[in-house]
C-alpha cells in the first residue's frame, strides 16, 4: 500500500490490474467518539463544473454517474466506522474528467475536531492501494480528501486536503452546483411534507424529496431597493424523478376475518429441511436483485461489482476434480463487454458455513477468473475474526475476493430502499416489500443471528460460581458472540428508523481487533457484564446497553445533558415534561459536577416531586442518566425467553418510550461531554 502526502499523484494502473472497479474509504475519529461527517462526491466536466446538479452525489442522492459513483454508507470498523463509496471507473460517463470526494460537517463542527483523519483507496479484489492522513485540517466545515482524474485515457489519484471555511455550500458552488442557500432547515422541512403530502394524495405512496445538502449560513442579503427581490427557489439540488417508497399505514384488507391469508409472491409453507430453504432462499434472493437494480446494486457494489446488466443463476454445475460442484448460485454483471461472477454459498436457520466447501469454491473461482465468493448466512462478520479460513495460493495471478452477507444486512437494505429513500417504480417497492415479507417469517431461515455458541451456557455458568478464569478462549467466543449481536441490532433498528445507527467502538485507532477482544474477555471474566453502545442518528447522546451476567438483568440507558438555561428546578421540570409519556419504573439519576452522584428515583415517583432531583448540597447539575431494567432471558436465542430476544426487545421498548421522546434540536451535550465535565 502506497502513502500519499498532500498534493502527491498517482496512476491506478500502477498500483492494481483490478481498477475497474475501486472502493474508496474515508475515515475519522473524536476524542468523544460522537463526531460524524456526511460524505459527498462531485462528477465534473473538463471545466472543472458538474454537468448538471445530478452530479453531485450526497446523503440524499447516494447515486451518481448512471450507477457508475455510489455511497455506500458507513461501515463499523475496528476503530468505529468509515464511510464507503464504490467506483465503477469503467462505467464513469465519458465527459466526466474528475470525481472529487469530499465530506461536510454541521452545527457548528469543525474538521480540526476530529483525529486520524484518512482516506484510504482498494481494487476490485479488496487490497489498499493507496492511503492519504491528513494531519491538521483546521477549522473547516467542508473538506475535499481527494479526486479521481484522467489523464490520456487512464485513471489516476490526488490527495487534495483542501478545506472551505464556507461549508458544504460554498464547496458545491465553486463547482457548479445549484445550491439554495435562502431556504432554512424549517422551511426545507415544510416544503418536503407540502410536496410528499401532494404525491402521496396523486399517488397513494409518499414519494421521497430530496432536500437541499446541509448548508453553511445563507448569504447575505444584498441591501439594494432598485432591484426588485427575487422569486424563493425550491431548495436544490433534488433527483430527476420521484422514488417509491411504502405507505406508511397499510391499507384495510379485504378479507372477511383474519384467518384469510394474503396470497404471498414468495410461497412460506414449511419446508421439509435445510437443504430445501437455502435453495428457496437463494432463488428468491437473487431474482428479486435483477428484478430491482437498485436493491441488486446496493448489495454488489460493496463488493467490488460493476454497474451494469446483472443476471443470476441458481444450482449451477462447475467441474472440480472428479466431481463438479453445484455452488448456491452465481452473479454476473456485464459491463462494457466485460463480466463480473461471483459464486454464492448460502446458509439458512443458523447452520455454519463449511470450510471445505468454500474453499473449493474459491479454488474453482480462481481457475476461472471469477472475481469474487460471497457467503450468506444468518452470522455477522466481525473486523479479524473471519467465519471461514480458506488458503490462498499466492502463485496464481488472478486474485479472488472472499466478501461475506448476512440475511439481516440484507433485509436492512430491503427496509432502507422500500420505507425509507424509495425505488424507482411502485412494483419493484412491492417486490421489495414481498422479499422482506419472506425474510422475517419463521419458516425462512433467514432470521439472522440467533445463537450465543456453544460457550454461552459455560461461561454463564462459570460467572455465576466464580470459577471462570481470565484469559479463557470462551469468554473471547462470548464476546464475539456479544458484538455480532450488537451488530445486527444496528442493522434492524437503522432499517426501521430509516437512520444512521452504529456500535461505538471505544478503542485506540491501529488497535488489533482480537487484542481488542481479549481485553473485554478479561473484562467480563472480572466484572460479569457485557457492554455496548450504539450511536443512532438525531438523538441526544448514546444507547448504552449492559448485560449483567450475575444478576441476571439487561439495562438500557442514555445520559442527556441538562439545559444550560434556567435554574436547576426549571431543568429538572423540563426534563420531567418531556418524559410524560415513558414508563413509570424510568430511573432517572442526576449527574453532579463535582463527584457525579447525584440524586435518584423513578420516574412514578419523581413526576410530582421533581425538586427530588436537585443535589442538597447545590452542586451543578450536569446531566442525566435515563435507564430501564429488564430481566434477561436464559435461553440461547431460540426460546420465547432467549437472551437475544430479550436484547432485542429491551432496545426496541427503550428507544419507543424513551429516546424517542427527548429533545434533539438545540445545543445538547452529548454522554460523553457529561462524562467529561464531572
Amino acid at each position: 500500500m502506497q502513502k500519499m502526502v498532500k498534493g502527491a499523484n498517482v496512476g491506478l494502473a500502477e498500483l492494481s490490474e483490478d481498477v475497474g472497479s475501486v472502493m474508496m474509504s474515508l475515515g475519522w475519529s473524536s476524542p468523544t467518539g460522537e463526531g460524524d461527517a456526511d460524505v459527498s462526491v462531485l462528477l465534473l466536466d473538463g471545466n472543472g463544473k458538474v454537468r448538471s446538479d445530478a452530479d453531485f452525489c450526497f446523503y440524499n442522492n447516494p447515486i451518481a454517474g448512471d450507477g457508475s459513483v455510489q455511497l455506500l454508507g458507513k461501515t463499523p470498523t475496528a476503530d468505529g466506522s468509515e464511510d464507503r463509496i464504490s467506483f465503477d471507473l469503467d462505467a464513469v460517463p465519458p465527459d466526466v474528467e474528475q470525481i472529487v470526494v469530499a465530506a461536510s460537517r454541521y452545527g457548528g463542527s469543525r474538521f480540526g475536531d476530529l483525529n486520524d483523519l484518512h482516506l484510504t483507496l482498494a481494487d476490485s479484489s479488496g487490497d489498499s492501494l493507496v492511503q492519504f492522513s491528513i494531519e491538521d485540517a483546521g477549522a473547516v466545515s467542508a473538506f475535499i480528501f481527494g479526486e479521481l482524474y484522467r489523464r490520456t485515457g487512464a485513471w489516476k489519484f490526488r490527495a487534495v486536503g483542501q478545506g472551505y471555511e464556507s461549508g458544504l455550500g460554498g464547496l458545491a458552488t465553486d463547482f457548479g452546483v445549484d445550491v439554495d442557500d435562502d431556504a432554512g432547515e424549517e422551511d426545507r422541512e415544510q416544503l418536503s411534507e407540502k410536496e410528499s403530502g401532494q404525491q402521496e394524495h396523486q399517488d397513494d405512496a409518499p414519494q421521497a424529496v430530496v432536500p437541499a445538502p446541509r448548508a453553511p449560513e445563507p448569504a447575505p442579503a444584498v441591501d439594494d431597493e432598485t432591484t426588485p427581490p427575487e422569486p424563493k427557489r425550491r431548495a436544490r439540488p433534488r433527483t430527476a424523478k420521484k422514488k417509491v417508497t411504502l405507505p406508511k399505514t397499510a391499507k384495510k384488507s379485504l378479507a372477511e376475518n383474519d384467518s384469510w391469508r394474503t396470497a404471498r409472491l414468495f410461497p412460506l409453507s414449511p419446508l421439509k429441511n435445510d437443504r430445501e430453504r437455502e435453495t428457496r432462499a437463494t432463488s428468491v434472493l437473487l431474482s428479486v436483485m435483477t428484478q430491482v437494480p437498485a436493491f441488486g446494486r446496493r448489495l454488489m457494489a460493496g463488493f467490488g461489482a460493476p454497474a451494469g446488466r446483472m443476471e443470476t443463476f441458481t444450482e449451477v454445475s462447475l467441474p472440480h476434480g472428479d466431481s463438479p460442484r453445484r455452488p448456491d448460485g452465481v452473479i454476473r454483471v456485464e459491463r462494457a463487454g466485460k463480466l463480473w461472477t461471483a459464486l454464492v454459498e448460502t446458509k439458512t436457520n443458523g447452520n455454519a458455513l463449511k470450510p471445505d466447501q468454500v474453499q473449493a469454491y474459491m479454488d474453482i473461482a480462481a481457475r476461472r477468473g471469477y472475481e469474487a465468493v460471497i457467503t450468506l448466512s444468518n452470522d455477522v462478520a466481525l473486523e479479524g475474526s473471519p467465519l471461514v479460513d480458506v488458503r490462498i495460493d499466492g502463485r496464481r495471478k488472478h486474485k479472488v475476493a472472499l466478501w461475506h452477507l448476512s440475511w439481516a444486512e440484507v433485509a436492512h437494505q430491503a427496509q432502507m430502499l422500500i420505507r425509507h429513500e424509495g425505488v424507482d417504480n411502485a412494483t419493484h417497492a412491492w417486490l421489495l416489500q414481498e422479499l422482506l415479507h419472506y425474510l422475517q417469517h419463521e419458516h425462512s431461515g433467514c432470521h439472522g443471528f440467533q445463537n450465543m455458541g456453544a460457550a454461552w451456557v459455560p461461561v454463564r455458568k462459570g460467572i455465576d460460581d466464580e470459577t471462570l478464569c481470565q484469559g479463557d478462549p470462551r469468554a473471547t467466543e462470548v464476546i464475539e458472540s456479544w458484538e455480532r449481536l450488537v451488530r445486527q441490532v444496528c442493522l434492524r433498528l437503522g432499517g426501521e428508523l430509516g437512520q444512521k445507527v452504529l456500535p461505538v467502538q471505544r478503542a485506540k485507532r491501529g488497535t488489533d481487533p482480537r487484542t481488542r477482544r481479549a481485553g473485554l474477555a478479561d473484562t467480563l471474566c472480572s466484572r460479569g457484564r457485557l457492554d455496548a453502545e450504539l450511536r443512532i442518528e438525531g438523538t441526544p447522546g448514546t444507547l448504552a446497553i449492559a448485560a449483567d451476567l450475575r444478576t441476571g438483568k439487561l439495562r438500557t440507558s442514555i445520559e442527556v445533558a441538562a439545559s444550560e438555561q434556567g435554574y436547576p428546578l426549571n431543568r429538572a421540570k423540563r426534563l420531567i415534561r418531556q418524559l410524560a409519556s415513558a414508563p413509570a419504573d424510568l430511573h432517572i439519576e442526576t449527574i453532579v459536577a463535582a463527584d457525579g452522584v447525584g440524586p435518584r428515583g423513578t420516574l412514578e415517583r419523581l413526576r410530582p416531586e421533581p425538586a427530588d432531583l436537585l443535589p442538597k448540597d447545590g452542586g451543578e447539575i450536569v446531566g442525566f442518566r435515563l435507564s430501564l431494567f429488564k430481566g434477561m432471558g436464559n435461553g440461547r436465542g431460540s426460546a420465547e425467553s432467549g437472551f437475544i430476544r430479550s436484547v432485542d426487545e429491551a432496545v426496541d421498548r427503550f428507544h419507543a418510550l424513551v429516546i424517542a421522546q427527548l429533545e434533539t434540536r438545540g445545543t445538547r451535550r452529548t454522554g460523553d461531554e457529561v462524562e467529561a465535565a464531572r
